[in-house]
């Protein structure tokens, strides 16, 4: 007010033209002659806005604001404004928008007011293109309502945040981490590079707090050798921060709409969480990557198979058995060789449970998870270069009898024989 009546006595005065006085209150000339007009009938009440105290004609009716609230507190509470806004425009058919469902649930108490964020800090930017780096990790959460906390796995591109692979297990280690990898270099491909964290299934570390030993590999380490992809371990959080924050997203939005599907056990959450919600999670937040050519090179999923899953060496014992875990493998009967006593073979254990053990390049027997065998013994992974040379490998086949020829010494001793010609 103070400074309106000091602009208006310099008018007055002749000090400033009606243009002039109105730049100085940041208004146009003709607003500046009202406000004048206003002034010198009414005094300071004329100055006051005429839309205090006035229903805007735009605002929200209150059956809506009450009918929001209704839902929020009975089906959505805890959710957050976004996610429980979406919901309401593509299932409730609402029409007002995120800023007013925010005001809304601020004032009725139910949402609290986001805290004042740290400092600024510089983002790592994105690989340019797909199939660069993908990042994996696991989030311990209750993911299932009235379920102890489970393991999300989730594999996710670096350059789009798209998630490739996710899924719970009732703890993470190798055999989820190879499963995950197995699901996405199946459907994708083979990416350049894999940033993970640095637990033990991951890398061997000598020391704790130091720098990770990569060439003690473990046997995620050993399967990513093998395929010719770069394991890069993260040193920090903060170092993680996209997939942090992604965990963040998936903690805040994933039990809710598993809550809300009426699902409560691990078989139809991953069935859920593969067929419905990654497709609309990826569209939602995956973005367009800076270069649309990818980088990921298309694999033989039997090939990785084989690759992706535990292998170690063994000794045959001297009953054709292996020991691995607390199984005993009987080998069975091979037309390879008489027996395996003593040979080198090594186990391998797919995600799956199911077991095989290799002599070479050949699979000798394949096992279930119990150490039962199944199916067929034996399956060459490579033709022979030659035939078989050790006796015993084939049947013996009898050799058809020929007639005995005569003795050289017969015709002296009078052996029998067809007389001599005369």
């Amino acid at each position: 007010m103070q400074k309106f009546r000091d602009v208006l006595s310099r008018w007055e005065g002749g000090e400033l033209s009606m243009l002039e006085a109105g730049e100085l209150l940041g208004m146009s000339e003709r607003q500046f002659r009202r406000y004048r007009d206003r002034y010198e009938e009414k005094g300071v009440g004329g100055l006051v806005d005429r839309r205090l105290g006035k229903a805007s004609p735009r605002r929200a009716p209150e059956r809506d604001r009450d009918r929001m609230l209704e839902l929020y507190r009975d089906d959505y509470l805890g959710w957050n404004v976004k996610h429980f806004h979406e919901h309401l425009v593509g299932g409730h058919g609402f029409a007002w928008g995120y800023t007013w469902t925010k005001t809304q649930l601020h004032a009725a108490g139910l949402v609290e007011r986001a805290r004042r964020r740290g400092a600024h800090r510089r983002k790592r930017p994105r690989k340019p293109c797909e199939g660069m780096m993908l990042h994996q990790d696991g989030s311990r959460h209750d993911w299932l309502s009235g379920q102890p906390k489970l393991d999300l796995i989730v594999t996710m591109d670096d350059a789009t945040s798209t998630i490739h692979s996710a899924f719970l297990v009732e703890e993470e280690g190798t055999a989820s981490t190879l499963r995950a990898l197995l699901e996405t270099f199946s459907a994708v491909g083979l990416p350049s590079s894999l940033y993970t964290d640095r637990g033990s299934h991951y890398f061997f570390t000598p020391k704790a707090g130091e720098a990770v030993d990569k060439k003690h590999l473990t046997q995620v380490g050993r399967a990513l050798d093998r395929l010719g992809i770069e394991h890069i371990p993260a040193y920090s959080p903060e170092a993680r921060g996209r997939s942090e924050r992604m965990f963040g997203t998936l903690q805040e939005r994933l039990p809710k709409e598993l809550r809300l599907a009426g699902i409560g056990d691990i078989g139809a959450a991953n069935r859920f969480i593969a067929e419905v919600y990654l497709p609309a999670h990826n569209a939602r937040f995956a973005s367009p990557p800076e270069i649309a050519e990818s980088a990921f090179v298309a694999a033989d999923p039997a090939q990785l198979t084989d690759i992706l899953c535990v292998e170690e060496e063994r000794v045959v014992g001297r009953d054709n058995t292996v020991v691995f875990g607390r199984l005993r493998l009987q080998l069975p009967q091979s037309p390879i060789r008489h027996h395996f006593v003593k040979a080198c073979v090594k186990v391998r254990q797919y995600p799956d449970g199911s077991l095989a053990v290799f002599h070479g390049p050949r699979r000798i027997g394949r096992y279930d998870a119990q150490g039962r065998e199944i199916g067929e013994p034996i399956s060459p992974m490579l033709h022979p270069c030659s035939t078989p040379s050790r006796r015993g490998l084939e049947a013996s086949r009898p050799v058809p009898a020929t007639a005995r020829r005569p003795a050289l010494t017969a015709s002296r001793h009078g052996a029998g024989g067809p007389p001599p010609a005369p």
